[in-house]
C-alpha cells in the first residue's frame, strides 16, 4: 500500500487561502497520480491535519508522510503541527513529518517570474513574508533578497507583515536610500489572504505589486520532493 501524503497548510478565515491550496494539491495529485494526495490545515479551514489523520488511520494505513505547505521554518512548523500529529500517532499508525517547502530554488524561480510582469528598470524590490518570532525562519528571508539583489542587479529588502522588522514602510524607505525611483513588491506568501492584503494596503505607493506562488507546477513539484525525501529516511 502506498504511504498517503498529506499536505497540510496554515489554514485562514480568508475564503481564498483554502482554494489556492486545494488547486495546489489537485496538481500535485496530477503530477503523481499513483499516490493518495489528502488536504488539510492546521487551523481556520478544514478539513483539520488532525480529522485527516484519523480518517486514515481508520481507513487501515498504517504509515503516513506529512508535508508541510509552510514557506519558512518556524513555530508552526516547529511547535504546532509535532503537537497535533501527536495527538494521533501511536502504535501501529506513524506519522512521519518532512521538512517545510522551505527556500527552495523552484519557489524562488517562481516567485521572481512573478515579477516578469513590471519593468524593474529603477526599481526596489521589497520582498514580502509573514515574519516570525525564529530568527533562523525570517534570516533565509533577509538571505533571499541579498541573493536577488546580486541576481538583478536592483535593491532589495525584505518585510515582514508581522512579528518581525523590517516592516513594509521600512524595507521601502531601505530601498529608496539605496536609489530606487520605483517601488516593487514580491510576494513570498503561497496563497492569497490577510495577510498579503495587509501588505498591498501598506504598500500602496507600490507600482506593482506580486500575486503570491499559488498552484504553479513547480510549487507541486516541491511538495512532492519533501514527500520522496521523506520516504527515503523512513526506507533507510
Amino acid at each position: 500500500m502506498t504511504v498517503p501524503l498529506v499536505a497540510v497548510a496554515h489554514g485562514s478565515r480568508d475564503r481564498r487561502s483554502a482554494a489556492t491550496v486545494r488547486e495546489l494539491v489537485e496538481v500535485v495529485r496530477a503530477q503523481a497520480p499513483e499516490l493518495d494526495v489528502r488536504v488539510s490545515f492546521l487551523d481556520l479551514s478544514t478539513p483539520l491535519v488532525t480529522d485527516v489523520l484519523r480518517e486514515l488511520r481508520d481507513e487501515g494505513h498504517r504509515e503516513v508522510i506529512v508535508v508541510p505547505l509552510l514557506l519558512g521554518s518556524a513555530y508552526h512548523a516547529r511547535v504546532d503541527l509535532p503537537a497535533l500529529v501527536s495527538e494521533v500517532a501511536g502504535p501501529g499508525f506513524t506519522v512521519s513529518v518532512s521538512d517545510v517547502l522551505g527556500i527552495d530554488p523552484l519557489l524562488e524561480a517562481v516567485a521572481l517570474d512573478k515579477l516578469s510582469a513590471t519593468d524593474l528598470t529603477g526599481a526596489g524590490i521589497v520582498v514580502s513574508a509573514v515574519g516570525s518570532s525564529n530568527t533562523g525562519a525570517n534570516s533565509a528571508v533577509a538571505d533571499l533578497a541579498n541573493r536577488w539583489q546580486a541576481k538583478l542587479g536592483v535593491p532589495v529588502a525584505p518585510a515582514f507583515a508581522s512579528t518581525a522588522q523590517p516592516d513594509i514602510p521600512a524595507a521601502i524607505a531601505q530601498v529608496r536610500a539605496r536609489g530606487a525611483d520605483r517601488i516593487v513588491v514580491a510576494s513570498w506568501f503561497l496563497a492569497p489572504g490577510l495577510l498579503p492584503d495587509r501588505i498591498a494596503a501598506l504598500a500602496s505607493e507600490a507600482v506593482f505589486v506580486a500575486e503570491p506562488l499559488g498552484p504553479d507546477e513547480r510549487v507541486a513539484r516541491v511538495v512532492l520532493r519533501r514527500y520522496e525525501a521523506m520516504r527515503l529516511v523512513a526506507v533507510a
